[in-house]
């Protein structure tokens, strides 16, 4: 099993909130973390944007980023939400195994 953190940028904070809760109850996340006060520099239609935004950081499992990336674009207002993923190579041996057991989307 291996495990990966996710990096997804949203709007305000009432749609990253929405957003970080949905993937946790259906276990595509075993945690979410919120960061408020973003600014976020990028190219779309041509231009430069210059906007707030609200961070949102995941703990999952590699197999699940097909399933979670899905939901989050099921979930987000943008017309191509930013989910990207790296992978979490070692850490505290009692937190991945919360993590993998947290995110065991196995009928219970």
């Amino acid at each position: 099993m291996t495990f990966c953190s996710v990096y997804i940028t949203a709007s305000d904070k009432d749609e990253a909130v929405g957003i970080g809760k949905a993937l946790v109850e259906e276990r595509l996340a075993a945690c979410a973390n919120v960061i408020d006060g973003v600014r976020s520099l990028y190219w779309w239609d041509g231009e430069v944007q210059d906007d707030p935004e609200v961070v949102v950081i995941l703990k999952s499992r590699t197999e699940l980023m097909e399933a979670l990336t899905s939901r989050v674009k099921e979930l987000h207002s943008y017309d191509v939400p930013c989910v990207v993923s790296w992978p979490i190579l070692d850490g505290n041996a009692d937190y991945l195994s919360w993590l993998g057991a947290e995110t065991d989307t196995t009928p219970r």
